[in-house]
Order: C-alpha cells, then sequence, then structure tokens
C-alpha cells in the first residue's frame, strides 16, 4: 500500500512534467497548446484545492485516530487494574466480544471463552447454580440483573463474582443483545462472611439500635432477653427491654458533640427478658454507619451470675454464713461507725468465748458443734434483743455492742445472757451444757478506739475464765492489759517452743475422683505436761499477738519440709505438704531468705512445700504481691486456705500468683445442714476454676457432703470422713500400705 506522502509527492511531480511539456508544445501548436494550458491549469487549480483538502481532513483523522487509540489504552489499563471484564454478545449475528479482564477473573485464556461460549457456566460452584434460572427469569423479560456467584478457578481456588447482565430486547420482544459487566468481590464477601460469622457465633450480645429501635440482633442476643426467633425482637423499640434513663443516658453519651471518634462507652444496667424476669447486663456501645444512617451498635453480655457471685462474696465479706451473724468485718466497721457519730455517749464491747466448746467440738464432730453455734446465735440475739449488733467473730468467739448504754445496763445485759444458758442445748436428742465466759470493756474509760476496746474487752473475758468461768467480768486495768490466764499460756507458750513439746500431725487430701493421695496438711498440736491438750484455737492467735508464731512458724516450716524429704527418699514422690502461713510472719523481712536457705539445706525441691495463706493477707495488697512473687520463684506453691471467710477482690486475687483455693468447713458444712444447701460452695467452686485455681473443701464428713462436691467439680478434699490428722508414724503406716487411713484402725 502507497503512503499517503508518497502519493502527494507523486502528483506534484506529474503536474512539473505537464507544464514543461506544455512549454515545448507552444512553440509548436501555439494556439492549440493555449487552449489546453487554460483548461488544465483550470483543472490543476481545481486539483489543487482539493488535494489540500483532502491532506487537511486526513490529518484531522490521523489526530483523532491518536486520541482514539489512547483513549482505548486507557481503558485498557484502567479494566486491567481492576478486577473488571465486559461480555458483550450480538445474539443476532453471534458475535461474541470479551475484554481480556477475563482471564484475570476466571483463570482461563480468552480463547477458551470463544471456543466454549458456555465456560462461564461450567464453573460455576454447584451450590449457586440455582443463580442461573432466577437470572434467565429476569433476563428473558428484558430486565437488568445482579448476580453474585462463585466460581472454581483451574488452579481448584474459588472466587466470588458479581455479574452484572444488561439485555437488549427489539420491538417483537426478541432478545436480541446481552452485555455483562463482571467483578471480583471475593474480598469484599469473604470480609462481609467473617465479620458475620464472628457476629453470628459470638456468645455476646451484638446489635444495632437506630431511632430508638432495634434494626438488628444477633442470635445470643435474642436467646439473652428470651426471644425464640428474630422477629419477636426487629423493629421493637428498645425500651421495650431497658429503661428509658438508660437509652437516653446511651444516646446522650454516644451522640454528644465533644466525644472522640471512635471512642466506646460503657454501662451495666438490667435488661427485662420477654418472660418478665430481669437480668444484669454488661454493654459497651458506639456511634456507627449503618445502611447509610448513623445508628448505635452495643455489644453486651449476661453478668448475671458474676453479679450474684459479688454479691455472694460481699455477704460472706461481712456475715458469718453458718449463723447469719455480722461477721468480725461488719462488727468492726459498725463499731469505728459508732465511735465516729456518738463520741459523747457510753458504750459497751462483750467478748464471749464458749466454755467447754472444744470439747464437744472434738469429741462429737464439726457438725454437732455448729448446730451449737447457730443455737448459740438465738439466743444471744434474744439475750440482747434490740440494745446491740451481735457478732461472731469465729470458732466460739462471740463479740457484742451495745450501744449509748451505762455499766449497770451492761450488767443486766450479761446476766440475760447468763440466764439464757442455763438450759441445755439438745441437738439429736442428746443435751449439751455450754456456758459463756464474758468479758465486757465499756467506751471511753477502758479504750477510745476499735483495737483497744476488743482487746480490753477479750483480756477481760479471760478474767472471767480464771475466775470459774460462765460468769462476766469488766475489764480492769490492774492486770495491765492482760490477763493471768494469757500471761500464763504465754509462759508456757515460750517455753513450749524451747523444750520442744510441739508436734506435727498430718491429715492427708484425697482426689475426689480417684481416691488417690495428692497432698498432706501439716498442723501443729501441744500437749503441755500439766495441763494438758491445749487447742491450736487458743495459743496461736496469742503466739500472733506476742511474735511468737516467727520463732514457732519458722519451726512448722522446717519439721514439715525435713518430713516430707524423708518420704521422698522413702519412695513417696507425687504430693506437696502444706504449711499454714500467718500474716505476721508474712511481715517477718526474713521469710523469703529463711525458705530459700531452708530448701537448700534439706535437699528438697520447693515444689514440694505448699504455703497456705489466709484472705486477710491481701489487706496489705502491694507487699504481699511482692513476696507471693519471690515465693511462686522460688518454686513454692500457695493457696488460701478458708476461702470466702474474708473478702478478696477477684480483680486482685486473679493477678496474683495462687494456685489453690480451699474451701472453708463452715461452707462444707452447709451442703447438708444449711438451709442454702451448698449454693456457697458451688458458687466458690465456679468461681476456682475461672480463676484457673484448684480448688480443696476442708472439712468433709459425709459421704453426702463427698457426692456433691463430686458433682460439682471439687477435684481435692480431706476431712474426718477420710482421715483425722494422723501422728508421723501413722501418716507413715498409711503411706506403706496405700490404705485409707480410716482403715488402719
Amino acid at each position: 500500500m502507497i503512503k499517503k506522502g508518497n502519493v502527494n509527492r507523486f502528483i506534484f511531480i506529474l503536474i512539473f512534467c505537464l507544464l514543461i511539456a506544455f512549454e515545448a508544445a507552444d512553440s509548436i501548436f501555439p494556439e492549440v497548446i493555449h487552449s489546453i494550458k487554460i483548461v488544465s491549469y483550470v483543472t490543476i487549480s481545481i486539483y489543487i484545492a482539493t488535494l489540500f483538502i483532502i491532506f487537511y481532513l486526513l490529518k484531522q483523522y490521523d489526530k483523532k485516530a491518536d486520541e482514539y487509540q489512547k483513549s482505548q489504552q486507557k481503558m485498557k489499563n484502567i479494566f486491567d487494574t481492576l478486577d473488571v471484564a465486559i461480555w458483550s454478545h450480538d445474539l443476532k449475528t453471534d458475535r461474541l466480544l470479551i475484554t481480556p479482564g477475563i482471564e484475570k477473573l476466571y483463570g482461563y485464556k480468552m480463547e477458551n471463552f470463544y471456543e466454549d461460549k458456555n465456560l462461564w457456566k461450567e464453573v460455576i460452584f454447584p451450590e449457586d447454580l440455582h443463580v442461573l434460572e432466577e437470572r434467565a427469569q429476569k433476563l428473558a423479560m428484558g430486565q437488568a440483573v445482579t448476580s453474585q456467584y462463585r466460581i472454581i478457578r483451574p488452579d481448584g481456588e474459588v472466587r466470588w463474582i458479581q455479574d452484572r447482565g444488561i439485555p437488549t430486547v427489539d420491538q417483537k420482544g426478541d432478545f436480541i443483545d446481552f452485555n455483562s459487566v463482571l467483578f471480583d468481590i471475593t474480598d469484599r464477601k469473604e470480609s462481609e462472611g467473617l465479620y458475620q460469622s464472628l457476629v453470628e457465633m459470638s456468645p455476646d450480645i451484638i446489635a444495632v439500635v437506630y431511632n430508638g429501635k432495634i434494626e438488628y440482633i444477633n442470635e445470643a442476643g435474642c436467646k439473652l432477653i428470651g426471644a425464640d426467633s428474630l422477629e419477636e425482637v426487629i423493629g421493637q423499640s428498645a425500651k421495650t427491654f431497658v429503661t428509658s434513663q438508660i437509652t437516653d443516658l446511651i444516646k446522650g453519651k454516644v451522640f454528644s458533640s465533644d466525644k472522640l471518634e471512635n471512642e466506646r462507652f460503657m454501662f451495666e444496667f438490667q435488661v427485662r427478658r420477654i418472660d418478665g424476669e430481669s437480668i444484669d447486663v454488661e454493654m459497651a456501645a458506639r456511634t456507627i454507619l449503618y445502611e447509610g444512617r448513623f445508628a448505635v451498635q452495643v455489644v453486651g453480655r449476661d453478668i448475671t451470675q458474676r453479679k450474684k457471685s459479688e454479691q455472694t462474696i460481699k455477704f460472706m465479706a461481712y456475715y458469718d454464713t453458718l449463723t447469719g451473724l455480722s461477721n468480725r468485718n461488719q462488727f468492726r466497721n459498725h463499731l469505728n461507725e459508732v465511735l465516729r457519730n456518738q463520741v459523747n455517749k457510753t458504750h459497751a464491747v462483750f467478748f464471749l468465748d464458749l466454755d467447754r466448746f472444744k470439747i464437744i467440738n472434738d469429741t462429737k464432730g464439726h457438725t454437732v458443734g455448729d448446730i451449737i453455734l447457730q443455737k448459740v446465735a438465738g439466743r444471744l440475739e434474744n439475750a440482747v434483743q434490740n440494745e446491740g449488733l451481735v457478732s461472731r467473730q469465729g470458732g466460739d468467739e462471740f463479740i457484742i455492742l451495745l450501744e449509748d448504754i451505762d455499766k449497770e445496763n451492761a450488767s443486766q445485759v450479761a446476766k440475760r445472757i447468763l440466764n439464757e444458758f442455763s438450759n441445755p442445748f439438745e441437738v439429736n436428742g442428746d443435751e449439751f451444757y455450754v456456758t459463756p465466759s464474758i468479758g465486757i470493756s465499756i467506751y471511753p474509760k477502758d479504750g477510745r478506739d476499735e483495737e483497744a476496746l476488743i482487746k480490753n474487752a477479750d483480756t477481760a473475758m479471760y478474767q472471767a475464765k480464771d475466775r470459774g468461768k460462765n460468769n462476766y467480768q469488766f475489764y480492769s486495768n490492774n492486770l495491765d492489759g492482760i490477763s493471768t490466764w494469757k500471761m500464763k499460756l504465754e509462759n508456757w507458750l515460750r517455753r513450749a517452743i524451747e523444750q520442744n513439746q510441739m508436734a506435727l500431725h498430718y491429715q492427708p487430701q484425697f482426689d475426689l475422683g480417684t481416691g488417690e493421695i495428692v497432698g498432706v496438711e501439716a498442723l501443729i498440736r501441744w500437749n503441755h505436761p500439766e495441763y494438758g491438750y491445749i487447742a491450736p484455737s487458743e495459743f496461736i492467735p496469742l503466739a500472733e499477738e506476742t511474735g511468737l508464731i516467727v520463732p514457732l512458724g519458722k519451726w512448722i516450716l522446717r519439721e514439715a519440709f525435713e518430713r516430707r524429704k524423708a518420704w521422698k527418699d522413702a519412695g513417696y514422690e507425687d504430693f506437696p505438704i502444706a504449711v499454714n502461713v500467718s500474716v505476721r510472719q508474712f511481715q517477718d523481712e526474713n521469710i523469703i531468705p529463711f525458705i530459700s536457705e531452708m530448701v537448700e539445706e534439706v535437699g528438697l525441691e520447693a515444689n514440694y512445700l505448699e504455703l497456705e495463706i489466709t484472705e486477710s493477707l491481701m489487706q496489705n495488697l502491694e507487699n504481699s504481691t511482692i513476696i507471693l512473687n519471690r515465693l511462686k520463684d522460688l518454686g513454692v506453691q500457695l493457696s488460701v486456705d478458708d476461702f470466702g471467710t474474708g473478702y478478696s477482690s477477684l480483680s486482685y486475687l486473679k493477678h496474683l500468683p495462687i494456685d489453690k483455693i480451699k474451701i472453708d468447713k463452715s461452707f462444707v458444712d452447709d451442703i447438708i445442714s444449711h438451709a442454702n444447701q451448698g449454693m456457697m460452695v458451688k458458687t466458690i467452686i465456679d468461681m476456682g476454676m475461672n480463676l484457673k485455681f484448684s480448688v480443696i473443701a476442708e472439712g468433709i464428713e459425709t459421704e453426702e457432703q463427698v457426692k456433691f462436691l463430686t458433682r460439682n467439680a471439687c477435684q481435692i478434699g480431706q476431712g474426718y470422713y477420710y482421715s483425722k490428722p494422723l501422728s508421723a508414724e501413722k501418716m507413715e503406716e498409711f503411706l506403706l500400705k496405700g490404705n485409707f487411713p480410716t482403715q488402719l484402725g
């Protein structure tokens, strides 16, 4: 083909040659040539003008062609950048046009689609083939349709396609042309699927509220409010389930003009279920765009059980679960409040200890003893009536506060108490005579603060015991704040430590499921050469008060750890030995070096030692945390003894390096004797499991208790049902025979 520039040159050369020929012929045929030249010049002029017009048009065409080509390239670049393909099919001529983007979407060569026009259908995911039928029906009616379906690429990868089909129908209604735009929407669908999965599978309530109405709620939310289906909830006013104050508060907080972007707000409130029951809910809320509108998204969870647990813990913090009386914490708080608000009035503090109760408790068992304590609480409240607050301090000790009362009237109340105990207590057909020894201190004469008043009433109580028990005594400062009994006991205690009068007994702990021994608790025993057996409840408080608990505690730790080393050497390797450690011992700055040196000197790994601490240790949380972590670094195991008798904040307790918690015996007794029938125990077990602690139940005495504990997933137990505390010799005999200690005779 001759190029445009070559054609122009050829024409100019031809015209030039004609002009030369005309000039040569002009000399021969001047007239003829002159006429021809005139015609030719006119013709040539017309041609030249035409040529210039054609040249101009060609130039404009070339310019438009370049622009079109650039536009086409630009469109191609756009289509190549996007996951887009265009499918155009002229059904009258059966001409098919496909853009290259289809290769990227489907993974097949473009030629494959020209060879097989149904290839796009054949690769659709089998479960999505129903889309084709719905699509065909709409296209046949001349309607544009947008479909979403999955395809399977040659490499097996599954991709989501959005297909926008646009049909063309002629005047007769015949389908003559079809165009389709295809997009890859895999990322969007997977994100939507993941989000929907997380929302629907979430155990928490997730909902969207717009203009006060529930626009969306997940399945967990439906269950939370007791709905059987979404239809019962969607479109309902949020005020149907919560108070208007809460909805107004949430709306005011979330849509506040000064709030930060994406800021969340936390709320706790009660939700009314469809069945009328109320539950506690913890919820977070924030503003979102939902279907183009600003709405509130809420995410919440049912905290009813947590709230009940907290209430239970608070109850245990301020009330004695056995008797229902105020406990030590509640009493001291109340006494301090009275002393602050009634400074110019006279008050009396009674400290009571039950005479001969320990003998009954040890011979008849704790079940009988606890029934007596419950009856004692009733008689004390009956004697005091509305004149004061009665509390149980622990064991067989009670404290009473009488407000705005003089010494004479305090004596009358004390006599009423003694009179209440003149009759025996009847338990299971047996009669038990228990009497109180009462010490009384008067505010402000005998003390101006809670500590002094209780301490001096305690001292007066020992005076009552010295004077034959079953009487009351007012505090006298003649003894410089300590009774004859306490002085004797302190002197005996000092000599007992020096003369090695103490001994350790050992109570095994068992796996409630298998019956295997999983631990041993070391318990201190004191058999005085003259006075006889002295209970730990008598001398341990005195040891703590006088500081003797520090040397006594070191002796117990060393003796128990050496005994455990001997058992390991004998082949018994699978359990730790537990030793009680008091708050006073933790205050000794040498406790960590002592334990570290003891572990090294005895030659036994530290994980064989388990220290039992009380919840009162949490009162000095900062110092206790440091000590507990250092002990944990040594490898020592840690457990919380008498769990539930004090008050531990769960938010603190869960961050401490605790391994086990021990359920106090008073709660275990509730399983068979208390109206709650073990609800306290179940609550503590559930909390222990949630905090990843092992749970030990102490004071087990009946098979019924064992079954209850096992049924509620308590792992470990100890108590008289399995074995009383054994001497070292009896314990070794048990380990040797491998039987329950009760079978040793």
